[in-house]
């Protein structure tokens, strides 16, 4: 894999992953909601004015596009495989950040998604 292929696939892979942080940190503030026909629009206004939905919406449209030209350079088969790293990232980031528990078993899960990744990557 060349520098700048590797430079987009992780790039699309954190940005993705920053995306799903940014998302989760907006429905925390926002709290717990239900859809219902007639709350549709209030609650969609709540997310359009929320700065961390905007945020992780905004990682996502970047994502797809960093990720869509890390694809034109490397096979699906190495890549894909790759985005488990944005696993371990919104694991560390919820820990750190949202103060969500990472418990012994989620950091052996952790280090089984690492030694795929470093599998996938040396093939």
């Amino acid at each position: 894999m060349t520098p700048i292929a590797l430079t987009l696939i992780f790039s699309g892979v954190l940005l993705n992953a920053l995306a799903q942080f940014l998302l989760k940190a907006s429905t925390n503030a926002i709290g717990h909601f239900e859809f219902t026909g007639s709350n549709v629009l209030p609650i969609a206004l709540k997310f359009a004015s929320q700065p961390y939905f905007l945020g992780g919406l905004t990682c996502y449209v970047i994502s797809l596009v960093v990720w869509v030209m890390g694809l034109s350079r490397v096979p699906v088969s190495i890549a894909y495989p790759l985005l488990s790293i944005g696993y371990v990232v919104n694991a560390l980031l919820a820990h750190y950040w949202l103060g969500e528990d990472l418990s012994l078993q989620r950091w052996f899960g952790i280090g089984f998604i690492l030694l795929g990744v470093w599998l996938v990557a040396r093939s």
